[in-house]
């Protein structure tokens, strides 16, 4: 059987800015410092069909005050045959959020040039090592 993994769908399931200090947070000579959290959910909704939802979360702070948050929820639905196993973990946790990155990253550098700021780009994520990271924290290394 030929492996394939094709995205059906894409959509933003949740998306919030909070830019709770305005007008003061937009002044100039501030220099802030960020935090940003990256989570991975994925389920089977078919036989075939998958979702995989990626959740940001984005704290951006000047003087221990928040300056702007940024909470993203983006999936996409992903059909997938030929695959199983571990191989199949991989493709959800690893090659699927890969694909999913470059439409979150535009989002959260749209919405906070919107709501006033520079807009935020994102570091690449390396999910292979999240990934990783997630095995080990279940296994107990």
């Amino acid at each position: 059987m030929t492996k394939e993994i094709r995205v059906t769908a894409q959509y933003i399931r949740d998306l919030s800015f909070e830019n709770p200090k305005a007008p003061e947070s937009l002044r100039p000579g501030t220099t802030p410092e960020s935090a940003v959290a990256v989570d991975i959910n994925a389920g089977k909704i078919g036989e075939t069909l998958y979702e995989v939802e990626l959740k940001i979360s984005v704290k951006v702070t000047a003087k221990k005050a928040p300056l702007f948050l940024v909470e993203l929820k983006y999936a996409g639905l992903f059909d997938i045959k030929g695959i199983e196993g571990n191989e199949l973990e991989t493709a959800l946790l690893v090659y699927s959020p890969s694909l999913l990155f470059p439409f979150v990253r535009r989002i959260i550098a749209d919405v906070t040039r919107d709501g006033g700021f520079p807009p935020m780009m994102l570091d690449p994520v390396d999910f292979g090592r999240l990934f990783m990271d997630r095995k080990a924290a279940k296994s107990g290394s």
